[in-house]
């Protein structure tokens, strides 16, 4: 199972970091044991001081894809599921201004939430899916798919150039604006219009 990310696709969030709205998709990876299910708790690693949650639709492929042509690309996933990537921002901002890659700031063990998985069909449409984060009940983070800079069937037609896409493989589809640092005993919870997916403890 591979895990890819698409950064900057809303451009309040590239905003909000100082960085460049993206001409394309920016294409990062996570290996399998950066996922945390079932609502278990995050803990805050020790490596860096300032993590981040980032919420994200995240798309769960569901045939073998390659060089797919956008108009077929909604093919390729019927579940949607809600995930965090967290991001140890501190350290990011280190290995960015050195101009070194992000994996250590981004695929560190749990950093990838996951929630369950819903059928696509019973979502609505697709390009305009509301979603948000509560930290301690109150709304952190608020997007709309309709916002994304690249629509989900663009992204999974993007990354299928350079990857083959597989069954169980997981695209987390980027952040909206609102990202900020957890702190232990906050309590997040994640929604997909009124569905609760996701409800964990920072630990």
């Amino acid at each position: 199972m591979k895990i890819i990310c698409i950064g900057r696709n809303y451009a309040d969030h590239a905003k909000e970091l100082n960085d460049e709205v993206p001409e394309e998709p920016v294409v990062f990876m996570k290996p399998d044991s950066a996922i945390l299910r079932k609502n278990n708790p995050f803990y805050i690693p020790s490596f860096a001081k300032e993590f981040h949650h980032e919420v994200e639709l995240v798309v769960r492929i569901n045939r073998i894809g390659k060089n797919i042509a956008p108009k077929f690309a909604n093919r390729y996933f019927d579940e949607i599921g809600l995930g965090v990537d967290f991001t140890a921002r501190d350290l990011q901002n280190e290995l960015k201004a050195k101009g070194l890659p992000w994996e250590k700031c981004k695929a560190f063990d749990g950093s990838a939430v996951i929630s369950d998985f819903v059928k696509k069909d019973s979502l609505g449409d697709v390009n305009n899916l509301d979603f948000h984060l509560n930290v301690n009940g109150e709304i952190r983070q608020k997007g709309n798919t309709s916002q994304m800079i690249f629509s989900i069937d663009d992204i999974v037609a993007y990354v299928s150039k350079f990857f083959t896409l597989k069954i169980g493989d997981l695209i987390y589809s980027g952040t909206p604006a609102g990202v900020a640092k957890v702190n232990m005993e906050e309590r997040l919870e994640g929604y997909i219009g009124e569905r609760k997916m996701f409800d964990f403890m920072v630990k």
